[in-house]
């Protein structure tokens, strides 16, 4: 049964973000607003609306390692999961200065993140200080956009604009439905995680570093593969770190604004070193200037699959700290 709840949750979390976003995309463009503004904000923010939404709703029922666990194990996901799958169909090519230049902006975010976590308390000032990091790398975005066109922000625009409502009345029940959704989908999935991690004996980060991270990252798991086959390797790079930076900055640091928490210390001592691991060898990767390839892509889900399999067979650093205590 709670495996089901979780599935359930994870279900109306995808499809109620959806909603939410096509609703607000459709919404600002009927009330006349830049397209390029829309891509920055509304669909930057609406797809992350999911992580966002679970991680607040763990915080709030006092289960911290959901939260994190949520975030950092998305981002190793992303790396490794996210580009290794669809690197396996085809290779993945991009300009690799700008990928270059974003894998270090993402880079930055996820040290200060680490900094800030290895105080062991992520309080409003610490998720400020995150939130404002994020504001000002979306304006430098932004701005950087306005002088070289429009052309980014129809691209990314292309795929919800196909399907959106027509009206504003329908909008507004987009925008609606996807709130509402997003909310029980999320208390759903994160009671559930809950009951089984108690049941399976095994730690909340667990949980959230694997069953709820994995979920949560299906959505850029669906757009990477979809860019993949269209041989768009650059909407594919450009997904997995735009959603990283957003994850370590605005997700965590909005939800400490509203419920500060303490960094489980097993996630510190382990999880987060990989994912800084994992993240600094895309800057390796940029600098070859070559493709994510297949052989790349292999090793990629073979090394999450070891990273998932370290988690439940006690090599992690969620088991070794859980022993010491």
């Amino acid at each position: 049964m709670m495996y089901l709840q979780v599935a359930a949750g994870l279900v109306i979390l995808l499809i109620c973000g959806e909603l939410l976003v096509r609703g607000a995309v459709a919404l600002a463009e009927q009330f006349g607003i830049s397209k390029l503004i829309i891509g920055f904000t509304i669909v930057a923010f609406g797809t992350s609306a999911p992580e966002l939404v679970v991680c607040i709703n763990a915080a709030l029922e006092g289960a911290p390692g959901i939260a994190f666990g949520n975030v950092v194990g998305s981002n190793i996901a992303n790396v490794l999961l996210v580009l290794g799958v669809p690197a396996l169909i085809y290779p993945l090519a991009c300009d690799n200065q700008s990928a270059m230049r974003d894998s270090i902006i993402m880079i930055g975010g996820s040290i200060l993140f680490a900094i800030l976590a290895w105080t062991g308390f992520i309080g409003f000032w610490q998720g400020a200080i995150l939130v404002a990091a994020l504001a000002f790398v979306i304006f430098l975005a932004y701005r950087r956009a306005k002088e070289t066109g429009e052309d980014s922000a129809d691209d990314a625009l292309e795929e919800y604009e196909e399907n959106m409502p027509k009206s504003k009345w329908m909008s507004f029940l987009f925008i609606f439905i996807g709130l509402i959704g997003l909310v029980a989908g999320s208390r759903l999935l994160v009671d559930g995680a809950v009951m089984i991690a108690t049941a399976a004996g095994v730690s909340e980060e667990i949980i959230g570093l694997t069953l709820v991270a994995l979920g949560t990252s299906l959505p850029e798991l669906a757009t990477s593969l979809i860019a993949a086959f269209r041989r768009h390797g650059d909407v594919a790079i450009g997904n997995v770190l735009g959603s990283n930076l957003f994850n370590i900055t605005g997700i965590i640091g909005a939800t400490a604004i509203i419920k500060p928490m303490e960094a489980p210390s097993q996630i510190l001592h382990f999880d987060l070193n990989i994912m800084l691991i994992t993240s600094a060898s895309l800057i390796f990767i940029f600098w070859t200037r070559k493709p994510v390839g297949r052989v790349l892509g292999a090793v990629f889900c073979i090394a999450y699959l070891a990273y998932i399999s370290a988690q439940f067979l006690g090599m992690s650093g969620v088991h070794s700290v859980a022993m010491m205590s």
